[in-house]
């Protein structure tokens, strides 16, 4: 199931399609955030956010507007790009009629660019760009340097290079000019935001959202309020903030029904953001796509309709309604070619391939799937082409080919961890002990520096009354007050030692839970494998269906099931065993025991504590189960050993194992017929096929069957 991820709503900012777990985002034509998107970079940016604190006080110059061709231009900019040829024609036209540096001039050339840009027209971009470059010297040349700087940004995202979309706006520096106007730096704003968004830096997107929201209530603009609201959720949802973004989406709505004349391109994007935000719902879902859907015909855009269609073929692939899905997938297909929209495509081929695999067509559709995949890695589009391989081994698994859904599902492990350094599972976790650890290191530098600084003052005073008891002969008082500043000093220093091991300790463990984290665990693997081999189990386990919990009962809910899960974890383990909290929804357990007796004896312990008994959550009763990989070295028969790193990545593919098997289950490799380290590892690039030649023993345990429960 694959939907277009929701583009950036109507003209204020077109980017990437942006997805949910397999739809097209509707791709929304940011026209005008030509100098915004530079603007935008710096509002990323800490010193930028301050240089522009102020740019809506006053847009320099003063000079009168003719509120009639700014209404005609708004109106345009509502319509999103239905009718792109007459739309652009007519901004043309008022162009033409404008002052050589006015400000009409600028808004025409920012939202003629939107539409070049969206039209993946390099020729209109380049020739835009040319007017603006020789835009005169006075206050609005910064802006339209930044429009340069947007449209080629902008351009290179249609063209689904978003690397080089965000290398386009990191290269311009930004300086703090309160006369650009702020629906310019609004669109900049956003811009900026979807590009750090889709390149996994989203703190910077939920900054640059932040500021964008602050401008555009200041605006008073419902239109532009609910627009903005509705594209900052998008950012939230990249950073797993789910419940934060289906409230700004309900906000944008509501905002966006509460207008006399509401745009139905806002409205499409809207609609289709909550179709993303609520895929697991089947309530909510479906509403929202049929709405999507009335909207994007009511627009007449191609590109739209396209979006809309290949998403409600989504809807209907998690329905398991694959005949329906297909019959809708082949007309978004044919609607996408028609409206040249690349994105549209591959989605619609890939929602192809899907059904085809549920209807048991397994050949054809493989095909199909991976031509879609494949489009995205020719586009540069890696973070979508990684998550594509996610979705296809999890439809492999529901048809039943499990050897192609391990494969899938570890080729989208090895493309999409280096990718997620923000808002993946393993690097989040990651990039928040890094953040912690400067935050401590700071601590512990200002506490050293205090601890000198007092230490100083004590000398100076320890000097002081030691000439005046040198003058007055007080020797014995002298004596009495130095040893009162040595134990001063020896307290400070003493607690200085006390919090810095406080700080040691907390670096070293997960906030959440309090597990270990991979830093504390690699510090543990250094001396349990001095030699880098080695020796003792390894267990991978993660939670089953785990976005499933946090989209259907919030992320409080998910955090609930860590915490527990964790705490279940512990009471399993035994003195010397280290259980981590490898990322996200995953643990490992690292025990000292090589026998493989108890290996088995505990992997079936974990998928029981894990499933048994059910989570409360306030009124919820969460349903929780678990797959896991072990595997114990040196492995049997030959007493083969792997380094660290070889040894989790063969644990991974029995845990990937165990999930294309079905889930709530643990796989572990008791033998392997490989009597060197390079036979080990060429055959764990084909347990599947190796185990059903009998070149592995693998251990099969299930975790316990009741009948699940979702909500009390």
């Amino acid at each position: 199931m694959f939907r277009l991820p929701p583009t950036p709503g109507a003209p204020a900012v077109a980017g990437p399609a942006r997805r949910g777990p397999a739809r097209l985002p509707a791709i929304g034509a940011a026209a005008g955030g030509g100098v915004l998107l530079a603007v935008l970079l710096a509002g990323c940016e800490p010193r930028l956010a301050l240089a522009v604190a102020q740019p809506t006080k006053a847009a320099a110059p003063q000079e009168s507007r003719d509120e009639a061709v700014w209404a005609r231009m708004q109106a345009i900019e509502r319509s999103g790009w239905a009718n792109w040829a007459q739309n652009d024609a007519a901004l043309r036209a008022i162009g033409e009629q404008a002052g050589h540096d006015s400000q009409e001039r600028l808004e025409v050339i920012q939202l003629r660019l939107g539409i070049a840009a969206q039209r993946r027209d390099a020729t209109l971009v380049e020739a835009l760009a040319g007017e603006l470059a020789q835009w005169p010297p006075g206050p609005r040349r910064k802006a339209a340097e930044l429009a340069i700087a947007y449209g080629r940004s902008r351009l290179a995202r249609e063209q689904g290079d978003l690397r080089a979309a965000r290398r386009a706006l990191q290269e311009l520096k930004v300086p703090g000019d309160p006369a650009l106007p702020a629906n310019l730096l609004i669109r900049a704003y956003l811009a900026k935001g979807f590009a750090e968004a889709e390149t996994t830096a989203v703190d910077r997107a939920i900054a640059c959202g932040a500021e964008a929201l602050r401008l555009a209530e200041q605006s008073g603009d419902p239109w532009r309020l609910a627009q903005t609201k509705n594209e900052v959720s998008w950012f939230h949802y990249r950073a797993q903030q789910l419940d934060v973004a289906r409230a700004l989406n309900a906000e944008a709505l509501s905002l966006a029904l509460a207008q006399k004349d509401p745009a139905p391109d806002l409205l499409f994007h809207i609609y289709d953001n909550r179709g993303i935000y609520f895929a697991d719902d089947m309530r909510i879902a479906p509403a929202a796509d049929a709405m999507a859907l009335k909207y994007a015909r009511q627009t007449g855009d191609a590109v739209l309709l396209a979006t809309a269609v290949g998403n409600s073929s989504d809807a209907f692939l998690r329905q398991r309604k694959f005949a329906q899905a297909l019959q809708l997938a082949m007309e978004g297909l044919e609607l996408a070619r028609r409206a040249h929209t690349v994105e549209g495509e591959i989605v619609s081929t890939y929602n192809i391939g899907a059904a085809k695999i549920g209807l048991g067509r397994i050949a054809e559709g493989k095909i199909d799937a991976r031509r879609a995949i494949a489009m995205y890695e020719a586009r540069g589009s890696a973070r979508y082409a990684a998550e594509l391989w996610e979705e296809y081994g999890n439809a492999l698994e529901a048809a039943g080919d499990t050897t192609g859904a391990i494969d899938a599902l570890l080729t989208y492990r090895r493309q999409f961890d280096p990718l997620m350094q923000d808002d993946t599972r393993k690097a989040i976790v990651e990039e928040q002990e890094r953040v912690e650890d400067e935050r401590r290191e700071r601590e512990v530098e200002l506490l050293n520096r205090d601890t000198r600084l007092k230490a100083e003052e004590l000398r100076s005073h320890d000097l002081l009354l030691k000439l005046w008891a040198a003058l007055a002969g007080c020797i014995v008082v002298s004596g009495v007050l130095a040893t009162l500043a040595y134990r001063r000093i020896h307290r400070t220093n003493r607690d200085l030692a006390t919090a810095n091991a406080t700080l040691k300790v907390q670096s070293e463990h997960d906030s959440l839970t309090g597990l270990a984290n991979r830093r504390h665990l690699q510090m543990a693997i250094r001396q349990m494998a001095p030699r880098g081999r080695f020796a003792g189990g390894v267990f991978l386990l993660d939670i089953d269906h785990f976005k499933r919990i946090n989209d259907q009962f919030g992320h409080a809910a998910g955090d609930a099931v860590l915490v527990e899960v964790a705490r279940r974890l512990r009471s399993v383990s035994r003195e010397g065993d280290l259980v981590v909290r490898w990322g996200g929804e995953e643990f490992m357990i690292v025990v000292p025991s090589t026998d493989p007796v108890a290996a088995r004896a505990l992997a079936q312990r974990l998928l029981e504590q894990v499933a048994e008994p059910e989570i409360v959550h306030g009124k919820h009763r969460i349903a929780v189960t678990a797959s896991l990989g072990f595997a114990r070295f040196p492995l049997a028969p030959h007493g083969v050993d792997l380094p660290w790193e070889r040894a989790v990545d063969l644990v991974d593919t029995l845990m990937y194992m165990a999930k294309a098997h079905g889930r709530n289950r643990a796989y572990g490799l008791e033998s392997a017929d490989a009597n060197t380290e390079g036979a080990l590892q060429e055959l764990a690039t084909r347990m599947e096929a190796a185990w059903q030649e009998g070149r592995a023993s693998i251990a099969m345990l299930y975790g316990p069957v009741r009948e699940r429960r979702s909500a009390a």
